[in-house]
C-alpha cells in the first residue's frame, strides 16, 4: 500500500477518506484538518485567549501540542479527580507536556473543594461516577476560564466520543442535551465561557496514531470508572457499522451539525455563583450546601522552568 501523497510505503489506511498515508504526510494531513476545522467553524479567532482542558490522555495532550505547534498558543488546565493509581500518573503526563510546549497549566484538586475524591463524591450524591465527575469538571473548567481571563475553553472530545454521546441522546430522546453536542457552544458574558471541540471530526484511531508518531507520552489506561459506561457500548455499535460502511461516523456527525441550532434554550443562572442552572441554585452549589462546605476554589499553577514560548518552537 503506497502513500497517496508521496508514493512511499503507507503506514496508516484511512478508509473513511479512501486514502493511505505515510507517517509524515499523515501528521500534516491531520494538523491541516484541525486548522481547517477551526477556520471553517470559526472556533478560534486571533483575539481569543484559549485554555485547553487536559486529562493526560492521548486526545487532550495531542490537541494541546498540536494547537501550540500550528500557531494557536494556549495554556492548559488539569483536574485531579483523586482516583488512586490513576490521577497522579495522569498529572505527570500533563506536566511533561507542559515542559515540552513551554506553557503553564493550572491544577485543581476535587479533594480540596469537597474533601472527597470522585469515588467519595459518587457515594454522597448517589449518582454514577461519570455523571458526578462531569458535573464537577464542567463547573470548575468554566470557573478557571472566567477567573483567569481565558475567552475559550478547548476540549479534546473526538469523533468517537461525540458520535457515541449523540447516539445515546437520540436513543433515549434526551432533547435537553442534544444541542450541547455541537462543535461550538456560545458563552454568556460573566456566566459561561465559549466551548469548542477542534477534534470533532477526528477519530480515536487517528488521534492515537498522531500521539504515537509525535512521541506524546500519555496514559494508556482508561479511567477505571469508565468500564461500565454506556458510551463504551455505543462506540462498539458505531464501530461495527463503520467497519461495514467507512465514513459513516463522520456523516452522522456532519449531518447533526447541519441540523443543530445554537441558542435555542435560554439560560437561568445560579443566584450564588452565576453559573447556568435549571433553578435558582446550580448543582455544585446545592452539593456544597448539602455537605456544609463553604466554597473556596483555588487553582495551583505549574509552569515549565524555561517558559519562553515566543522564541522556542514546539518539538
Amino acid at each position: 500500500m503506497k502513500c497517496r501523497v508521496c508514493g512511499k510505503q503507507a503506514s496508516i489506511n484511512l478508509r473513511a477518506y479512501n486514502t493511505a498515508l505515510c507517517d509524515k504526510d499523515f501528521i500534516e494531513f491531520l494538523e491541516k484538518r484541525i486548522v481547517n476545522t477551526i477556520d471553517d467553524y470559526k472556533l478560534l479567532s486571533v483575539n481569543d485567549r484559549p485554555l485547553v482542558a487536559i486529562s493526560g490522555g492521548k486526545d487532550s495532550l495531542s490537541l494541546w501540542y498540536m494547537l501550540n505547534k500550528t500557531g494557536y498558543p494556549c495554556d492548559g488546565f488539569y483536574i485531579d479527580l483523586g482516583i488512586e493509581g490513576y490521577s497522579h500518573i495522569s498529572l505527570e503526563k500533563v506536566k511533561r507536556m507542559a515542559d515540552r510546549v513551554k506553557k503553564k497549566v493550572y491544577l485543581f484538586s476535587v479533594y480540596n473543594l469537597i474533601q472527597k475524591g470522585i469515588d467519595g463524591l459518587t457515594k454522597t450524591m448517589r449518582r454514577p461516577p461519570c455523571s458526578a465527575c462531569g458535573m464537577i469538571k464542567r463547573y470548575v473548567m468554566n470557573m478557571v476560564c472566567i477567573e483567569k481571563g481565558y475567552t475559550v475553553l478547548v476540549t479534546g472530545h473526538n469523533l468517537d466520543d461525540e458520535a457515541s454521546a449523540l447516539l445515546g441522546n437520540i436513543l433515549f430522546w434526551k432533547e435537553v442535551y442534544l444541542w450541547k453536542k455541537s462543535i461550538s457552544l456560545p458563552g454568556e458574558e460573566g456566566h459561561l465561557v465559549k466551548k469548542v471541540k477542534p477534534l470533532f471530526l477526528c477519530s480515536e484511531r487517528e488521534m492515537a496514531a498522531y500521539a504515537i508518531l509525535n512521541s506524546i507520552d500519555y496514559i494508556y489506561e482508561e479511567c477505571p470508572y469508565s468500564h461500565d459506561a454506556k458510551t463504551i457500548l455505543y462506540k462498539r455499535i458505531l464501530n461495527t457499522i463503520e467497519e461495514k460502511s467507512p465514513g459513516m461516523k463522520i456523516q452522522f456527525i456532519k449531518g447533526y451539525l447541519k441540523m443543530v441550532k445554537d441558542g435555542e434554550k435560554k439560560n437561568h443562572y445560579c443566584i450564588h455563583c452565576g453559573y447556568p442552572a435549571y433553578g435558582d441554585t446550580c448543582s455544585v452549589c446545592r452539593l456544597l450546601s448539602k455537605l456544609g462546605i463553604e466554597k473556596d476554589v483555588n487553582f495551583e499553577e505549574y509552569s515549565p522552568y524555561s517558559l519562553d514560548s515566543e522564541r522556542q518552537e514546539v518539538t
